[in-house]
């Protein structure tokens, strides 16, 4: 018998579960087709990283002998569809069956539905097995990260005292909020100079999406497992150990941080998920990392990463039509070319052109929080988030878009809006001090825009949040606001509005 191992481009594991029983006739398929490479216009250097990165998987399963059909975005057979190249594919080779492996995204697993003959293995690349995140879900009437990442700890046994969490909480957020000290520069992290099939991709890439925003002058991802795990490992010697405290500061010329630049590589399949807790846990023990650092992390990864993909294969398709708070504005373009006079959204948006990254704090406070306040449309800024980040799978994205950052899901992901005026950025970061705009002002011809936009929000919203606890003190603020007051800023967020959907420079 011979089988056909579908192997996508975000499936590069050399244990995914489409080789299990790889026999010596078989033949794996991967393809570079445009279709997925534009079905939103994806940042150079995305597309870098994920051809890069199969290229380099192909190579390696070539060297163990391994018979690999391996179709490049150039090829002038090439039909330019997943589906397509599987059919071609089917056709050229005649196998007994297909096999791949469960997609991350709704739009994949539907087209998988008219493939021949197709096997589909679940991916046990995630910390949560098959099944777990729907019986977890089961008769809850909110789920909420928080219980969900408990159970997670339990599951596995990390940062665990027999049944109890070690250091007696099992969060340790509040103590992962301090602003940049004036002076303290976070350690570079390790980057990963394109090799020369890596510089082949860039030149065809560059060829082939010049139209698409972003770079790829600085591209240095790691496109191995091996670079990956280097890349981790420089991760947890150098900064893991200063990752807590200011794992939500951002300062301007500080694109990285402390953080651990993880995500793209553990989206691709070059990172084990339980192996990056298990080590991070290993420098807390070891005395190399405190508590709070290193339960920050793994929290992100044990925790909110497997709750949104929990999130969203619960409630597609269904999900991604959902926009409770009605937001229907147009993305503005600044969103693609970076071009404003607020610093924050400024600085924000440069890196993710420059990098195709932005850390968390930078994604959800600034450029997700000004697209919840000005009332964006959830479809664009879904676009948006998936197009820009070298980390950005649909499974991934959308829970974090339209529900953590716009609240359009109702409070699935979030029991409130994560809605800030210009207080909280300036709190956070040091971009207010040299911008256009005054973050002290409110209403003025200089006001920030986040601070008018905030409290219209809140007043747009009034009766919808005035019921939810976390919320009371902000419509409380509003409803006691003298009525001048609130008039005023007012017409600062309509100006702010109007002049953002003339496209006049915000």
């Amino acid at each position: 018998m011979t089988a056909l191992r579908v192997v996508l481009g975000d499936q590069l594991s050399a244990d995914i579960a489409a080789l299990d029983g790889l026999a010596p006739g078989d033949v794996v398929l991967l393809v570079e087709v445009m279709g997925e490479c534009t079905y939103v216009p994806h940042h150079p250097q995305k597309i870098v990283l994920v051809l890069s990165a199969m290229r380099h998987f192909a190579a390696a399963l070539r060297a163990k002998g391994v018979t690999v059909r391996y179709i490049r975005l150039d090829d002038p057979e090439n039909t330019q569809s997943l589906s397509g190249e599987v059919g071609r594919a089917a056709e050229a080779v005649k196998p007994d069956e297909v096999i791949v492996t469960a997609p991350g995204e709704w739009r994949v697993r539907e087209a998988m539905q008219g493939w021949p003959d197709v096997q589909v293995r679940e991916d046990r690349r995630f910390c949560a097995p098959p099944g777990f995140f729907a019986a977890w879900a089961d008769g809850k009437v909110t789920l909420r990260m928080e219980f969900f990442y408990r159970e997670m700890r339990r599951q596995h046994g990390i940062l665990m005292e027999g049944d109890r969490p070690v250091g007696g909480k099992w969060n340790f957020d509040a103590e992962n909020r301090k602003k940049l000290p004036a002076g303290l520069r976070p350690p570079r992290p390790r980057r990963f100079p394109p090799d020369e099939m890596t510089r082949e991709v860039i030149a065809l890439v560059a060829r082939r999406f010049a139209a698409h925003y972003g770079s790829v002058a600085d591209f240095d991802y790691p496109v191995t497992a091996a670079a990956a795990e280097a890349g981790f490992r420089d991760f947890v010697d150098q900064r893991l150990k200063n990752f807590g405290d200011w794992q939500d500061a951002m300062a301007a010329d500080e694109p990285f941080m402390f953080h651990a630049l993880v995500s793209a590589p553990l989206n691709l399949g070059l990172l084990e998920p339980l192996t990056l807790c298990r080590a991070a846990e290993a420098a807390y023990r070891n005395g190399e990392a405190p508590l709070n650092a290193v339960e920050g992390f793994i929290r992100q990864i044990l925790g909110w990463r497997e709750f949104v993909r929990g999130i969203y294969w619960h409630h597609m398709p269904e999900y991604g039509s959902r926009n409770a708070l009605g937001a229907t504005r147009k993305l503005p373009e600044f969103y693609w070319t970076g071009r404003t006079n607020m610093r924050c959204m400024d600085h924000a948006i440069g890196q993710t052109l420059r990098f195709a990254y932005a850390h968390h704090i930078q994604r959800l406070m600034i450029t997700g929080n000004f697209a919840l306040l000005a009332g964006l449309n959830p479809d664009d800024v879904d676009r948006w988030y998936l197009a820009v980040y070298a980390d950005a799978y649909e499974w991934v994205e959308m829970p974090n878009t339209r529900g953590m950052a716009l609240h359009a899901d109702g409070g699935i992901v979030g029991s409130k809006p994560y809605a800030a005026s210009g207080a909280y950025i300036n709190r956070m970061s040091d971009y207010c001090g040299a911008c256009h705009y005054d973050v002290k002002d409110l209403a003025g011809p200089r006001a920030c825009p986040f601070n008018s936009l905030y409290w219209d929000f809140i007043g747009r919203h009034t009766e919808r949040f005035a019921a939810n606890p976390r919320m009371a003190m902000p419509v409380r603020s509003w409803r006691a606001m003298a009525a001048p007051k609130q008039a005023a800023v007012r017409r600062r967020a309509a100006a702010v509005l109007e002049q953002m959907e003339q496209g006049a420079e915000l």
